[in-house]
């Protein structure tokens, strides 16, 4: 059996390497790359790219220069990562910009599809989402309804045609004793592993 193309977009906008994102992202491909996967890791925070500000530039505008490699990236992936911190209740406006730069129609989704429930284009790829936060992943879950997250996956993810989506929620990240970090990484691992 191949083993999985794995894109891994490690989404916290502050570009430091010290931050719990960057250790599981790195976990995560550790496992991939251990079992024979091929891993590419783009991080949004190293990229120079615009917002977008008008419905006319995400329909018909030229994507950034800095991301089409990144387009071509997710062309090759059998597997999308996706790693990010809760800020204030969403995914941080950086990965957002990212996503709405990148997702654009004629790549992700059909450009004036008729059906719109149909107009992703692209299938064939699964994916995990793994949420880093400060309150409870209990708390987020239940009481909030991991509303951020289900709207990554519903509204983004599996509307562009992506199946699975899997997901990962990683409570009280500030307050994680080194011991439970190293539980964490070792299940990353294992899930880069099972490219899940």
């Amino acid at each position: 059996m191949m083993g999985a193309r794995i894109l891994i977009v490690q989404g916290h906008p502050d570009p430091a390497a010290r931050h719990l994102c960057h250790v599981l992202a790195r976990a995560y491909a550790d496992g991939a790359r251990g079992a024979g996967h091929a891993v590419e890791t783009v991080e949004p925070a190293a990229l120079d790219f615009p917002l977008l500000r008008s419905a006319d530039a995400w329909q018909h505008g030229a994507v950034p220069e800095a991301l089409v490699p990144v387009q071509q990236a997710i062309r090759e992936a059998t597997h999308l990562v996706f790693v990010y911190p809760l800020w204030l209740g969403e995914m941080p406006a950086l990965l957002k910009g990212f996503l709405e730069q990148v997702a654009r129609p004629g790549f992700a989704i059909a450009a004036g599809g008729r059906n719109p429930l149909k107009a992703g284009l692209l299938g064939g790829r699964s994916a995990r989402v793994i949420v880093t936060m400060g309150m409870p992943a209990a708390a987020y879950r239940w009481f909030y309804g991991a509303h951020s997250l289900k709207a990554l996956k519903r509204n983004i993810l599996e509307f562009a045609g992506i199946r699975p989506v899997r997901t990962t929620v990683v409570g009280s990240a500030a307050d994680l004793a080194p011991e439970v970090v190293a539980r964490w990484c070792a299940r990353l691992r294992e899930l880069g592993a099972q490219a899940r």
